[in-house]
């Protein structure tokens, strides 16, 4: 297996079709894979062992992807919006590399012992260029290494996760149909290319045939004119984005595009009261939550359309609640919710997700796997399955509020307040509590003319949950902290609280 296999099979019985456009510079998927073997060989005579790249969306992302596929060597897209020190280290640690990069870092960057640095307009010109394309010689063994994305670093120094070929190949081929997509068919890619879900809308879109068109920096403005202006059927959003698109729409007082058909979100917990917004304002788009880890090569598992529909439409508490789950998983991925001895729970019970499948890694340079007895990846996530294998998704173990010797999930709470008329966001965090060793905290967006008080959102989480998880401090704040793919730094609202 080899990710190159992807574009190959595109090139072949799609060559024509528009592969990816950004701004005016528009690439056919033929020409992608031609560009890709170009660059491929420029790695070769670089005799790096890494190729890696530090910008934002352009053509020179899948350029690179593809073409460090076919010289073998792993693609390491880098966070841009880290700061100089905390590129350094990382910039360090994948030398000797070839580093694809703008203009102002370029400077900066060259004469580092190590590190080629090539400027994204250089680099496009190699894949646009007259050299020869070498023979389709890309190496298949599906152990190799296709991309290593470190983590976020909010809680520690960054892990390289390992995606091998294996990993993301399996994923496409189990989760896209080839050539599913018609002529007119395009998507807007808003996510970064450091984030898993930027690769996988790469590799998914040129198999399936659909035009890729990147916006580089998102601006929910420019999201729906971009939208509008290309005639996108299809996208991807992280939760952040979507509220800040709806909050341009109802400010705005326009339409939601109109030839979109499907919008996928992902990438952090979606707010019950923000998914309602969006299906009274996308009235005739299909929307699908994909959850996923990069540890798992992007999505293992999904709410589709019509499970969105119908707990939308649904009049049982229990029901409705799905329009706030992760789906259910995909069928190449087996879930199961263990306990801290690793007993398997049945459906109700919150524990830790674990997953296994042919698409899950769970490995890191220099750590290894983390794949346990059987296979199975612990996520660090917590979270139930209902009755009907909807997954629920809590958020990350480490969060986990202990008081008194009782386990309280932040998730749990948090669903509650969001059910409250008055709450737009809100996140629980445990806080110091010297008779209960933790306490819970809560920070709340109230709604646009709420004067909610504290005491009435006490009295409503006593009221649907025990006295025990209602908040003993709760603060009001004008919005919550979250990074550029949608996830809440909830250890800064944990020391923010902690210091007011």
């Amino acid at each position: 297996m080899n990710v190159m296999m992807l574009l190959e099979m595109g090139s072949q019985a799609m060559g024509e079709r528009t592969g990816i456009q950004c701004g005016d510079d528009r690439w056919t998927i033929g020409e992608l894979f031609a560009g890709a073997g170009r660059v491929a060989s420029h790695f070769r005579g670089a005799g790096v062992e890494h190729a890696a790249i530090l910008d934002v969306s352009s053509p020179a992302v899948p350029l690179a992807l593809f073409g460090a596929g076919w010289a073998g060597l792993p693609f390491v897209p880098l966070n841009y919006r880290l700061t100089g020190d905390e590129l350094d280290a990382l910039i360090e640690r994948i030398t000797p590399a070839l580093l694809v990069t703008d203009d102002q870092r370029a400077e900066q960057l060259r004469g580092r012992d190590g590190i080629q640095v090539v400027t994204r307009e250089e680099f496009l010109g190699i894949a646009r260029g007259t050299g020869e394309v070498p023979d389709p010689d890309w190496q298949m063994d599906p152990e190799e290494i296709a991309i290593l994305l470190f983590t976020s670093g909010t809680t520690g120094v960054p892990k390289a996760a390992v995606l091998r070929h294996k990993h993301m190949v399996s994923y496409i081929l189990g989760s896209v149909e080839f050539m599913g997509s018609d002529d007119a068919d395009a998507v807007l890619v808003s996510v970064p290319p450091y984030h898993v879900a930027g690769m996988a809308a790469l590799m998914s879109s040129l198999y399936a045939g659909r035009r890729i068109v990147q916006l580089p920096n998102f601006d929910a403005a420019e999201w729906l004119r971009l939208a509008e202006k290309e005639a996108i059927t299809n996208a991807f959003v992280v939760p952040t984005m979507l509220s800040r698109i709806i909050d341009e729409l109802e400010a705005s007082g326009a339409s939601s595009p109109s030839a979109l058909r499907s919008l996928a979100y992902g990438g952090g917990k979606m707010p019950l009261p923000v998914i309602d917004r969006a299906m009274r304002q996308f009235t005739e788009t299909d929307f699908t939550n994909a959850y996923g880890l990069t540890e798992t090569s992007s999505t293992i598992a999904v709410l589709g359309p019509d499970d969105h529909r119908a707990a939308a439409a649904a009049d049982s508490p229990e029901a409705r609640k799905r329009l706030a789950s992760a789906g259910r998983p995909l069928p190449s991925i087996e879930v199961e919710i263990r306990d801290e001895a690793g007993k398997a729970l049945p459906p109700g019970q919150r524990g830790e997700i674990h997953v296994r499948g042919e698409q899950v890694s769970g490995e890191y340079v220099g750590r290894g796997s983390l794949l346990i007895e059987g296979g199975w990846f612990p996520t660090n996530d917590g979270g139930y399955l209902d009755e009907e294998g909807y997954l629920f998704i809590d958020g990350r173990i480490d969060d986990v509020i202990v008081r008194g010797g009782e386990n309280l999930s932040p998730g749990e709470i948090e669903d509650v307040l969001h059910e409250h008329a008055d709450v737009a966001d809100c996140a629980v965090v445990g806080i110091p509590d010297e008779q209960w060793g933790e306490g819970v905290g809560a920070v709340i967006v109230r709604k646009s003319g709420s004067e909610v008080t504290a005491e009435d959102l006490q009295g409503w989480v006593k009221e649907h949950l025990r006295s025990s998880r209602a908040p003993q401090r709760l603060e009001f704040w004008d919005e919550l902290p979250y990074n550029e793919t949608g996830k809440l730094l909830r250890r800064k609202v944990k020391a923010d609280l902690g210091e007011s």
